[in-house]
């Protein structure tokens, strides 16, 4: 049932709305000592599995609840709706199950089991459609978000990928972290993009500080792009990392997608993805996800090539435990012709 933990803000006793919430945003900045070693550049990962609900969506399902409450969009007690390939949906259950919203998800019937039981587990109600119907098809994600939002008096949907406080999420909040737990160093930046908010959030932030604080200096922002994903050029297909890329027949770019900020795409293959993460556990003892693989394999890419001496700072958007059913299943990885490299502890 949607909200069966809760049906008001006033249930939650004094103070555990703020503590819980306090708490998205200020995830750490760690430092690749193995993965980076040999390179003449240094590796960092800002760890948004640190985030109450697991991934670097709490802080845009914040931004855009805080935001639509603000405006009246968000009434109290209203029904929160989206269309989402998971984490923006756990962060939405997450956020609406604290300040009172009941949250339906519209996911695609090819999720992972660990997504799957964290929405459950936060109270939303999920509906699975076909994740890969065009946009013109009744059974479209989108469509049937928009369909159940018509249905519920009162109820609203966020449109993550029009939303401009899903970007400012990022140049409010992650950016300055980025900043400040660099020391400023920052040289290279590198995110995956799914809506776009988080490389144009961060990128646009970033770039500013480099220009205002580092005269004649430069922020190099590298977009991080799957196989089967049209953003960097390639034709569409089937995606494989969770979260990101864009694989519709003509690329529909987000409107929260800045394009000028990001200098360069580099797309990864499936195998180096999927390597990476493993080499991301077995050499630095960090389980995260596959969009962590694939923004990670870009970032050491780009270290390599870089300057001596360069800062790059990768965003590894979640954790590995949502993930055991796909990125560390053997049957999984086979059944999809993924191979991993023979340093990848496999």
């Amino acid at each position: 049932m949607v909200g069966r933990h809760r049906a008001h803000a006033a249930e939650v006793p004094d103070g555990l709305d703020e503590s819980v919430l306090a708490r998205v945003g200020n995830t750490p900045l760690v430092a690749l000592e193995t993965l980076s070693r040999g390179l003449g550049s240094m590796v960092h990962v800002k760890l948004e599995s640190e985030n109450p609900g697991g991934s670097i969506k709490d802080r845009t399902a914040l931004s855009m609840v805080r935001a639509a409450e603000r405006s009246g969009e968000l009434r109290p007690g209203a029904t929160i709706v989206e269309s989402t390939s998971g984490n923006t949906g756990i962060g939405l259950a997450l956020i609406g199950h604290l300040t009172g919203h009941p949250v339906v998800v519209v996911t695609g019937d090819t999720i992972s089991e660990g997504k799957l039981a964290a929405l459950h587990n936060y109270g939303a109600r999920v509906v699975l459609t076909d994740w890969s119907a065009p946009s013109e098809s009744l059974e479209n994600a989108r469509a049937v978000a928009a369909r159940i939002t018509a249905e519920i008096p009162g109820a609203w949907r966020p449109m993550q990928f029009d939303n401009p406080a899903n970007p400012a999420a990022h140049y409010e909040g992650t950016g300055p972290e980025i900043w400040r737990q660099s020391g400023g160093t920052v040289t290279h930046f590198v995110a995956g993009i799914g809506t776009g908010g988080t490389i144009s959030g961060n990128g646009r932030y970033l770039k500013e500080r480099v220009a205002a604080e580092r005269p004649g200096g430069h922020l190099e922002v590298v977009g991080a792009d799957p196989y089967g994903s049209a953003y960097s050029g390639g034709h569409p297909g089937e995606i494989l990392v969770d979260g990101v890329g864009n694989s519709w027949p003509e690329v529909q770019w987000p409107k929260v997608f800045d394009r000028a900020l990001v200098d360069r795409f580099l797309r990864i293959p499936n195998d180096e993805v999927y390597t990476t993460v493993h080499l991301l556990l077995d050499k630095e003892g960090l389980a995260l996800g596959p969009s962590s693989g694939l923004a990670v394999a870009a970032a050491l890419r780009v270290a390599r090539a870089a300057p001596h001496g360069s800062v790059v700072v990768a965003i590894a958007p979640d954790a590995g435990t949502n993930y055991l059913s796909k990125a560390f299943n053997p049957v999984w990885l086979a059944e999809n012709g993924i191979r991993l490299a023979a340093d990848a502890g496999e």
